[in-house]
């Protein structure tokens, strides 16, 4: 016999517990809700709705070299397609991302390490691997391009010492773009640590003592039990990573000199927006390109959330 005799009739009927009790929100409550989502509504709709839509209509004008706009079709969004610099700047920030996702496996076993029993200073070990995120881009970027120097890095002096060339990393096209995307898998390691370390400890104990008394090792244990319950955290993790990768820009603007030759082949979609949006002055042209990415986002973002259906297993 049910504890709670509404609850179980309400069941029974097919009808929720809260309408066969007859507790139903008033209408003072539904307006004291709404009072609470208004900030949020109206800070959506002001700073990214709104900009939105202005984006969009602003991609069918051109700008005068004194201000003013006037509406020229989709002659902008013919410019993008039509670019060769706008690919050659996707094709990169497409490989920023494939980059940027490694930090994901390497966050998942700095977890997974972490969260062994009788392990001291934790905390410590967190806040060394969060330190690089919460470092300015600027000071991240300079410091990086002093060890990537090609002249008195300190990266060519310890790959000396085996008897490997010196390379100017940041400068050689071809090691340019992984040199960067080195750099942002370190600087971000340490957040998605903290979201892995975060769900690690949420798995109970139970499961990892009873695989142990089945002879699982540590490995068996990390395959079995670790990485599925940890999969929608993976998920969360993969989409949130996705999603600034593709919008990557202020340590590319600080690694590369306006001179340097390897520029072109560093160029990500928003440091292409940025150029022709405040140095060309064709800021019709950067609201369609930024519009065109916002989209490639959307649908990058979208096929994630239906492939995570056949891999994500929620308890």
């Amino acid at each position: 016999m049910s504890v709670f005799p509404a609850t179980a009739a309400a069941k029974a009927a097919g009808r929720s517990p809260a309408s066969a009790s007859g507790a139903r929100p008033g209408p003072r409550n539904q307006r004291a809700a709404y009072w609470f989502i208004a900030p949020l509504g109206l800070g959506f709709a002001v700073f990214y709705f709104w900009p939105l839509l202005q984006t969009f209509y602003f991609s069918f004008t051109e700008f005068g070299a004194f201000g003013g706009h006037t509406f020229i079709g989709t002659d902008n969004y013919l410019r993008v397609v039509k670019d060769v610099t706008v690919w050659q700047a996707l094709g990169n920030t497409l490989i920023y991302s494939v980059i940027g996702l490694t930090a994901l496996p390497i966050a998942i076993v700095v977890a997974s390490l972490l969260n062994r029993r009788g392990l001291r200073g934790v905390s410590i070990y967190r806040a060394l691997y969060f330190l690089p995120f919460v470092t300015l881009p600027v000071a991240v970027g300079l410091v990086w391009n002093w060890l990537y120097n090609g002249d008195f890095g300190l990266l060519n002096e310890m790959l000396s010492w085996f008897g490997i060339d010196r390379n100017y990393w940041v400068s050689d096209p071809s090691t340019a773009v992984y040199a960067i995307g080195t750099v942002m898998v370190w600087s971000t390691t340490g957040y998605y640590l903290v979201i892995f370390l975060a769900g690690v400890k949420g798995i109970p104990q139970d499961y990892y003592e009873a695989a142990e008394l089945d002879g699982a090792g540590p490995l068996r244990r990390f395959f079995t039990i670790t990485l599925p319950l940890l999969s929608p955290t993976i998920f969360f993790a993969s989409v949130i990573c996705m999603i600034n990768s593709l919008q990557t820009f202020d340590l590319i603007y600080i690694m590369m000199a306006e001179k340097n030759p390897a520029i072109g082949d560093t160029q990500s979609v928003v440091g292409l927006f940025y150029k022709w949006a405040f140095i060309e002055n064709a800021q019709g042209a950067a609201a369609a390109l930024a519009f065109l990415l916002m989209l490639v986002i959307a649908a990058l973002t979208y096929l994630q959330f239906r492939i995570q259906k056949r891999w994500v297993h929620y308890a």
